[in-house]
């Protein structure tokens, strides 16, 4: 392939980018008519509109991205995360217009795409499940029983999707018909498709997953697992690189388990393969992600693969260059997801002008990202501003780095999570290791939060005061430093 079309915006368009152009490969960006000046669309040797603002008439539109890459000579389509990443219609037009998808086979897409098929493809591969039920339910009655066997808490999720949405903990039976109809609404309405699936509940598990990658010749490696547990209604926010639980040997069983996972779809590319892992160190099969995940940076840092360089390299028909032996961890990676939404209202999203930007940089610090100063937020698309990256020999290390470099990381216009971040870094839970899934349920506190804020400002002020007070006191030098004196005695 000679050229490319990335079907993303933001973050993740320029981080194909970077990596295409590395490699030689001319760029497409398509964007819509809000994101015309985006970064992105500047860095890449063509730009196709695709429509407005909104992703259902733009980024979404499967007809118009297959469009924009035959017209300009794309031979493949690389669809970052999200939008249509996951998409098994989409891979297969992409596949149907004798263009190349970068990313894995339209059937592989659709098996993981659903949890109960995910779970029925890999039952004969001896992977941990959580105990459960295998099929999709909309009957109250039947969940009622179904629930009465497993034994309470359980866990109501959608069959269709994930990102917490469709998902309700029930502790009780006389609580189970209200979370029921509440999750099948939600999963209509998100996915449309209202059945859902009942398992045990995991009460204190910590968020494990394992990066695959695999060619089109049977070859398929695992690079170590991720953290994720530092979430907020679902979603993750602090991840890293690697897990500071995980033994030698859960970690094999874990990259092994995973491996199984991709063999069963015959899958092809970068995937995650997500695992729960409770308080006894007991791992289950969650799901599985088939494209790349926006965390990915971490485990680029500590296995010294450039994870975006192999998708293209698998789907031009190359072997995998690396072997499971030649694979090692080396130092420790942390990421901080940068929303703009305001820690202090719940993780609101929060909409303006960047009215400052700047990055932090330095060696182990890296910043993914797609906004510049002096841009607006906008309302259409996820809040995220920036992945801001730290590496270090040790986890202590990546933990202070990430501490200095959000320090250093200034943004106004927006309310952002970098103080969050800075929370979760300095806090005892996270810094020890012993947290899990709960982290801000547990110990998040917003006045805290807020407290430290208002003792920053008050220290701002006062060195405000001091310097201009010192100022003040200083000898005031006039322009022509020649006296009157001293011109008279000349």
């Amino acid at each position: 392939m000679k050229k490319i079309l990335i079907a993303n915006r933001g973050e993740i368009a320029l981080r194909v980018m970077r990596t295409a152009k590395k490699m030689g490969i001319k760029t497409v960006a398509v964007y819509s008519e809000v994101d015309r000046h985006s970064p992105h669309v500047k860095f890449a040797d063509e730009a196709v509109c695709l429509g407005p603002a909104a992703s259902s008439e733009s980024y979404l539109v499967m007809d118009k991205v297959i469009s924009a890459a035959k017209s300009t000579g794309a031979e493949g389509i690389h669809p970052g995360y999200g939008f249509l990443s996951e998409n098994a219609v989409f891979a297969q037009l992409v596949e149907d217009n004798g263009l190349t998808f970068i990313g894995p086979r339209p059937h592989a897409i659709e098996v993981m795409g659903n949890k109960l098929a995910a779970k029925e493809a890999v039952k004969d591969y001896d992977i941990p499940m959580v105990p459960g039920i295998d099929e999709a339910i909309t009957d109250i009655a039947l969940a009622k029983k179904i629930a009465k066997k497993i034994g309470f808490p359980i866990l109501i999720k959608a069959a269709a999707g994930g990102g917490g949405k469709g998902m309700r903990v029930v502790d009780a039976i006389e609580n189970l018909e209200e979370q029921m109809n509440r999750a099948i609404g939600e999963a209509t309405s998100a996915f449309g498709d209202g059945s859902v699936f009942i398992e045990k509940y995991v009460g204190s598990p910590r968020h494990i997953e394992i990066q695959v990658l695999a060619d089109t010749h049977g070859n398929v490696v695992h690079l170590f697992e991720r953290e994720c547990s530092v979430q907020r209604r679902h979603q993750k926010v602090v991840e890293e690189a690697p897990s500071a639980v995980l033994t030698p040997a859960i970690r094999q069983a874990m990259g092994e388990a995973a491996v199984k996972v991709a063999k069963a779809c015959d899958y092809v590319g970068a995937g995650t393969v997500e695992f729960l892992l409770d308080e006894n160190k007991n791992f289950y099969f969650l799901e599985m992600n088939t494209r790349l995940q926006v965390e990915h940076p971490v485990t680029e840092l500590i296995s010294g693969v450039d994870l975006v360089e192999q998708q293209i390299k698998v789907a031009r028909g190359e072997h995998l260059a690396m072997s499971q032996e030649a694979l090692s961890i080396n130092g420790h990676a942390l990421e901080l997801r940068v929303y703009a939404e305001d820690p202090l209202e719940n993780f609101m999203p929060s909409i303006g002008t960047l009215t400052t930007y700047k990055a932090p940089e330095g060696e182990g610090i890296r910043v993914d990202d797609g906004f510049e100063e002096g841009m607006e937020v906008p309302i259409y698309y996820d809040p995220m501003l920036s992945k801001l990256i730290t590496y270090g020999k040790n986890r202590e290390e990546a933990i202070q780095l990430m501490i200095e470099a959000i320090n250093a990381y200034k943004v106004e216009g927006v309310a952002t999570t970098l103080p969050f971040g800075k929370y979760v870094c300095q806090h005892e839970a996270f810094t020890s290791g012993n947290f899990d899934t709960h982290f801000v349920k547990n110990y998040y506190e917003p006045e805290q939060l807020q407290a430290e804020y208002e003792e920053e400002q008050k220290v701002a002020a006062m060195v405000a005061l001091k310097l201009y007070l010192d100022d003040k006191k200083k000898l005031k030098i006039p322009e022509n430093p020649i006296s009157e004196w001293q011109k008279n005695r000349a």
